[in-house]
């Protein structure tokens, strides 16, 4: 048994979107024996560009039940099936995510119907579900809007089905079905995981942490782990059941929570800056090791590009105001930057030329007084040469509001 899904969200970012429409066919492989269309209030804004492709307006949806009030229907009508869809990914992530905000773990088989048409209908021009359709001669009403796209896609999937003389997709929904392969397992795991820098934290079934790293792509990384082949990686695969993880947002972040954490991670920086000639010049830092380079980077291109906001700077062309600048000794400040997400803001302590500790606010007034820093702020157990490289780095950029320590 099958469940044709599709779905339109209001094109809000990563993890806020919301459901505004949602069309799902029970199909049993001959006929459609139920299905589900509504409208769905997503309790916040559509965004103009969907408003436009979707023709799907506020006041459409003003009156519509919001996903709570359908969520049983939408269990109810996908109980015991594969869920089917074209570019299934971002179907299912809508779901489980607008389950996970009521509290539920929604899961189900899944299949996806642009790897299978790529395979049994090869050389098309393009997978894209309107012009795939169109190619193929299957009628394709209201573009866009869940009922239609749904259905065009059940149509879809029943060519498919029909060309499928080696019966590979009702094999694939029997043992999807019937077993939790380790395909579904990756699906489960990697399914909401973000494509951004931060720490991935591998728990077992009993919550415990068997692996962490920062790492500078989440989703990535989780998939990549999954597929290697390398036996080091052997007993995490078999026994990660839950994946977590902590958006750091900037490189500094990164290596705050690191340092807090008594982290220590070897960077490899084989480029440095240098002063010869009144000119800044970037070179292997093995080349030169009679003299400190004056900033350290992870490849030339870095440092190259370092060197042109540099020399693009008047006052620069004086190197002891550029070695003023980025110097780091004597300094009691408090500094203020970006923080890990939209509203956020990242504060520092320097003392005598140290970063001893870190935290985050979004209010000036919960950092007005030292007192006040106290209670946000996170100690570093030790000192950094990596950190402070980004630090001096970040200063020339003007990442960072310099303030005196408050009293």
């Amino acid at each position: 048994m099958y469940s044709i899904i599709d779905i339109e969200s209001n094109g809000a970012g990563y993890r806020n979107e919301c459901i505004i429409d949602i069309a799902i066919y029970k199909y049993d492989g001959q006929k459609i024996v139920d299905q589900f269309i509504s409208l769905v209030n997503p309790e916040s804004d559509i965004t103009p560009f969907v408003q436009k492709l979707t023709n799907i307006t506020p006041n459409m949806v003003k009156t519509a039940p919001k996903f709570h009030e359908l969520a049983k229907r939408v269990i109810e009508i996908t109980e015991n099936t594969t869920l089917v869809g074209h570019n299934i990914d971002f179907d299912y992530r809508m779901l489980r995510q607008s389950f996970s905000r009521l509290g539920y773990d929604f899961k189900i088989n899944t299949l996806d119907t642009i790897p299978l048409a790529k395979k049994l209908i090869p050389d098309e021009v393009s997978y894209s579900l309107g012009k795939l359709v169109r190619s193929l001669g299957i009628p394709l009403t209201n573009a866009h809007r869940a009922e239609g796209d749904a259905r065009a896609t059940l149509e879809l999937f029943r060519l498919l089905v029909s060309k499928d003389t080696e019966n590979e997709i009702i094999q694939k929904q029997h043992d999807e079905t019937n077993a939790k392969t380790y395909i579904n397992k990756i699906k489960t795991l990697t399914q909401d995981l973000p494509n951004e820098k931060g720490f991935i934290y591998f728990q077992n079934n009993d919550g415990k942490i068997i692996f962490s790293d920062c790492v500078p792509d989440i989703n990535r990384f989780a998939k990549k782990m999954f597929n290697s082949k390398s036996k080091k990686w052997e007993d995490i695969q078999r026994d990660v059941e839950q994946i977590n993880f902590e958006l750091t947002g900037t490189e500094i972040i990164s290596k705050l929570i690191l340092n807090s954490k008594n982290i220590k991670k070897r960077e490899v920086f084989a480029f440095g800056l240098y002063h010869r000639n009144n000119k800044y010049v970037v070179e292997k830092n093995k080349l030169n090791k009679t003299e400190r380079p004056l900033l350290k980077f992870r490849s030339f291109t870095q440092g190259a590009k370092a060197v042109q906001f540099i020399t693009a700077l008047e006052e620069y062309n004086d190197i002891a105001a550029f070695k003023k600048k980025i110097e780091f000794k004597k300094r009691n400040e408090l500094w203020l930057g970006t923080g890990r997400k939209l509203g956020e803001k990242l504060f520092l302590i320097i003392e005598n030329g140290r970063v001893v500790s870190y935290g985050f606010y979004e209010l000036f007034t919960q950092i007005q007084t030292l007192s006040k820093l106290s209670k946000l702020k996170i100690d570093l157990p030790l000192s950094s040469t990596d950190l402070n490289n980004e630090l001096q780095l970040a200063l020339l950029r003007g990442d960072f509001e310099t303030l005196p320590l408050p009293k």
